[in-house]
């Protein structure tokens, strides 16, 4: 995250002695990214870090190719994916390729067992229904409806839920998320043109010391790969911390829309961005305002890029038919847009109260079996 944030108490100078005032030192560790040059955080903890009393057999959880090679636009019916009790068990992956990721999750329960870590990849979880809160090892954030929880990878969190009526669309990111670069100057601050701002960022805010010995369960996620990974500490042991390096929250309602007066590019649309790929914040927005303007977007072609489609909430008007859940994929090599009368239809509209997610890759994804298995075999031929 390009600012700097601080919670807890800290030492007045870094890599010096840290005392408890019970006697004894603090832990100072270094958390940081692509090496020593990405964003990092110190923490400093009550005890080492580093106390693993076993290692589970690990399990493959890689993602398996239903549909390879993919020229057809789909429709998935992302709410098909049954509710279940546990955090992991509910993550149904249902596109991806060497880039991410993307998810589709309804988990249940709060996770009161287990700790999780994904050494991975960074995470942007969705909130499409429920609330609760994100407990991690720098702090807590409180989360709802429409929020994006950012959790860069090795974190360790807990999420606790209030109900058990959630829904969550996720991508896992193999490169770090970031605002997009036209959006900051040279040092890291969001311009004045930028859709959001700092104020937006809800970053840790609670931080919660846990002094305890025991037996603490990590799952650990590396190279699609799951460890059980048992520590001696309680892995939320952090006093204080201060850096770059930390998850926060940005609601998709704080995302202000980008108009003109003829139709804006996708583009405008953008919130985060990584290596091949970009996601994108469809919001309530008014309309064009030429009076000779279409509202619906114009026709395009998808050469380089497979464009998804979360839908989240409103009346797309480019789609005849379009429930909450529903996941649309425009792959790379053929045109599309608007549904048959969508077009027609949206001249003389003053404003849409659409709300969807979009991710842009520039590399082809693949299906799961789960993807196909929930899919609208007529989506295809829509457009006739």
């Amino acid at each position: 995250m390009p600012f700097y944030h601080k919670l807890g108490k800290i030492p007045h100078k870094r890599h010096t002695v840290f005392e408890k005032e019970s006697g004894g030192l603090y832990y100072e560790q270094l958390f940081g990214t692509e090496g020593f040059h990405g964003f990092s955080s110190l923490l400093y903890h009550t005890q080492r870090p580093t106390q693993v009393k076993s290692v589970s057999e690990p399990i493959d959880v890689a993602p398996v190719a239903a549909v390879g090679k993919n020229i057809s636009s789909r429709m998935l019916r992302g709410f098909d994916v049954k509710p279940v009790n546990d955090f992991l068990e509910s993550r149904v992956i249902v596109l991806f390729n060497n880039d991410l990721n993307i998810t589709c999750a309804a988990p249940k329960k709060s996770m009161t067992d287990y700790y999780y870590k994904n050494a991975d990849a960074d995470e942007v979880i969705f909130v499409h229904q429920g609330s609760g809160k994100l407990k991690t090892l720098v702090g807590n954030i409180d989360f709802a409806y429409g929020d994006y929880l950012v959790i860069p990878r090795g974190i360790i969190y807990q999420i606790e839920f209030n109900t058990e009526d959630n829904r969550l669309f996720i991508v896992e990111s193999f490169s770090p998320i970031v605002t997009p670069k036209r959006y900051r100057n040279n040092f890291g601050q969001l311009l004045e043109h930028s859709p959001f701002c700092e104020r937006d960022f809800r970053p840790p805010h609670e931080l919660e010391t846990h002094d305890e010995n025991g037996d603490f369960l990590i799952k650990i996620k590396k190279e699609n790969v799951l460890h059980d990974v048992v520590y001696a500490s309680h892995p939320f042991d952090v006093v204080g911390w201060d850096g770059f390096n930390f998850p926060y929250a940005f609601s998709i309602h704080d995302f202000e829309p980008i108009t003109g007066r003829v139709h804006q590019p996708p583009p405008v649309h953008q919130t985060f961005e990584a290596h091949n790929f970009v996601i994108c914040s469809f919001c309530p927005r008014l309309y064009d305002y030429h009076p000779k303007s279409i509202p619906a977007p114009y026709n395009h072609s998808n050469i380089d890029s497979d464009e998804v489609l979360y839908y989240v909430d409103g009346d797309f008007m480019s789609r005849n038919h379009v429930e909450k859940g529903y996941i649309s994929l425009h792959p790379g090599g053929i045109p599309h847009g608007p549904h048959p009368g969508a077009m027609e239809r949206s001249i003389g509209q003053k404003e849409t109260a659409e709300l969807a997610v979009m991710v842009d890759t520039f590399k082809p994804l693949k299906l799961t079996q789960a993807a196909v298995d929930m899919q609208d075999e007529s989506y295809v031929t829509s457009w006739l």
